[in-house]
């Protein structure tokens, strides 16, 4: 029986299953629902997306137990297994695709002037050591990703560098599949030939990041509303953020961007995905063009 479940019931996972019910949102609910989870995160449900997420919290209503989401709102709230409760909503709301090599321009832009530049303002006497950080990182393929070119194209040139790549996620999940690193032929389709042979070994189960590029990367979980949280999270050459601020307002934007603005160091970029921008958001950085994409550089 699941952890959470209360100790009144006499559910299983496999009877639910089996009898699982629809329960319905009213748009007091929602209303409450929308605020809640905003103020926990920062994402923010219009008006249209009730019916999205009532969807995806109706799985943990039933699996729990309970009768309506009024309860499972009171359960998050006062319940003694709340933050652990609170995984499970942070997976339920969030959307979690990603692969490898999924942007190529803006890891290209970081062998070819990037890391070049970061290593310019360091100097190369000594043991320069340059800090990227993956936020949102998923199950882990922008990081492992960026550690796979960085090893084959930059390590060769620069011996002595010291690279720190981290990711993050709200997602315990998928940060637990981060650091397995451990993935299904969807996730590695995008990579080249010659790198799926020399960085993966097929275990049996899936592909499976060799050591030398698992040592290169750290994984955690973090939430980016989080002021405390992300007061540790500092002195970053680099940051990528991809396809994080299309779930929030402007508010919760401005209120993300100024965090990861403050853990970057003097000089250093942040990427964001395709169809983000910072326009109307922050005027903070300088817009670098690079080939086929943009960053946004702390000056």
């Amino acid at each position: 029986m699941n952890q959470f479940m209360n100790t009144n019931t006499a559910f299983t996972p496999a009877f639910l299953a089996n009898n699982q019910q629809k329960v319905e949102m009213s748009t007091p609910t929602f209303e409450k629902w929308r605020s809640f989870i905003y103020e926990s995160c920062g994402i923010y449900f219009q008006d249209n997306k009730k019916y999205l997420l009532e969807s995806r919290l109706n799985k943990r209503v039933t699996y729990l137990g309970l009768n309506s989401f009024d309860e499972y709102l009171d359960y998050l709230k006062f319940n003694t297994n709340r933050n652990l409760e609170m995984r499970y909503l942070y997976e339920a709301i969030t959307i979690n695709e990603t692969f490898f090599f999924r942007n190529q321009p803006q890891l290209d832009a970081l062998v070819s002037t990037v890391i070049p530049q970061l290593l310019e303002q360091k100097g190369k006497i000594g043991r320069p050591k340059i800090r990227i950080w993956s936020a949102a990182s998923s199950s882990g393929e922008e990081a492992y990703s960026t550690a796979i070119v960085i090893n084959e194209l930059i390590k060769p040139k620069a011996p002595n560098l010291d690279i720190e790549i981290v990711g993050t996620d709200i997602s315990y999940a998928v940060v637990d599949t981060a650091k397995r690193g451990v993935y299904k032929e969807y996730a590695i389709r995008n990579t080249p030939p010659y790198y799926l042979k020399k960085y993966f070994k097929f275990n049996g189960s899936g592909f499976e990041i060799i050591p030398e590029i698992k040592k290169m990367v750290s994984f955690k979980l973090l939430n980016l509303y989080d002021d405390a949280g992300m007061k540790v999270m500092s002195g970053f050459d680099l940051i990528y953020c991809a396809n994080v601020l299309i779930y929030f307002d402007l508010k919760s934007k401005i209120k993300v961007v100024q965090h990861l603005y403050n853990s970057l160091q003097r000089g250093g970029y942040l990427f964001i995905g395709y169809s983000e921008t910072l326009h109307g958001v922050s005027k903070a950085f300088k817009v670098v063009s690079f080939p086929k994409t943009i960053g946004y550089k702390k000056e």
